[in-house]
């Protein structure tokens, strides 16, 4: 019996989001239209308030986490699973929460197993990703200890964070999404927004 986490060579079976995806691409150009003339931008065909996305100087705080106590490296233990947070504005003291799409997920891991082109966006040995799937936009909130591979367990795209959150089995079409970190005291800061729109978006 296949173990289904594993790679295989077959493709995999349309989904209720794969089949939709197509559709939404469409409408793509039409939404971003609409969008900027609103001051928007367009994500995966959501349009996000241009000061709601995550920027740097925002601290990153646990999601349902009423208190919005920001995160520190000590939060997070190496190789342990990754832990989806939201970014917060500490001028305006609000939780960025309006899209699903500013999910992050924070990952510590050993600093000398990150690759060199990785490891200036690691803050505390902890790195920050979209925990958005590239492949059709399902949450990256799995993780295998053996492999220290991201998991999506939505269609198995599995994500090597070490190396830039690189796709390594699956349907995934390319990596995560980055952010940089940096330290404030105890605290994890971004140090810059997502590197590219988070998900499937182009």
């Amino acid at each position: 019996m296949i173990d289904p986490i594993q790679p295989t060579s077959a493709p995999c079976a349309p989904c209720h989001s794969c089949l939709a995806s197509s559709s939404k691409r469409a409408s793509l150009k039409t939404l971003a239209s609409a969008a900027l003339a609103l001051g928007a931008s367009l994500h995966n065909g959501i349009a996000v308030a241009a000061d709601d996305v995550p920027r740097a100087g925002d601290w990153l705080v646990g999601m349902d986490d009423a208190t919005a106590r920001p995160l520190g490296p000590a939060d997070l233990k190496v190789g342990e699973q990754q832990v989806i947070v939201l970014p917060y504005d500490p001028v305006e003291k609000r939780t960025r929460d309006g899209s699903r799409l500013n999910r992050i997920l924070l990952i510590k891991l050993d600093p000398a197993s990150v690759n060199a082109d990785t490891a200036p966006r690691a803050a505390g040995g902890v790195l920050a990703y979209s925990a958005i799937c590239t492949h059709s936009g399902c949450d990256v909130n799995s993780w295998r200890p053996e492999e220290k591979t991201l998991l999506c367990i939505c269609h198995f795209s599995q994500f090597q964070p070490a190396d830039n959150a690189t796709v390594v089995a699956g349907p995934a079409p390319r990596s995560l999404a980055s952010l940089s970190l940096k330290t404030d005291g105890d605290k994890l800061v971004l140090a810059s927004g997502f590197s590219r729109p988070p998900g499937i978006a182009r």
